[in-house]
């Protein structure tokens, strides 16, 4: 459990980063998310879930 909340942690820090280092690079991206096709965000999705999962394995398989 507690490597969950770390993992949270890790991904607030990420995501903390982008808008206090550059606001408009967080922008862009939403507005690119914005106008990008449903099924293509569900795509880039499962691949970072895959990718994720992966990463989780080979670091503590």
């Amino acid at each position: 459990m507690s490597d969950l909340v770390v993992a949270l942690g890790l991904v607030l820090v990420i995501e903390g980063l982008i808008w206090a280092l550059s606001p408009d690079l967080g922008r862009y991206l939403l507005a690119t998310a914005a106008a990008t096709p449903e099924q293509s965000l569900r795509r880039a999705g499962w691949v970072a879930v895959a990718l994720g999962a992966l990463i989780v394995w080979l670091v503590r398989g």
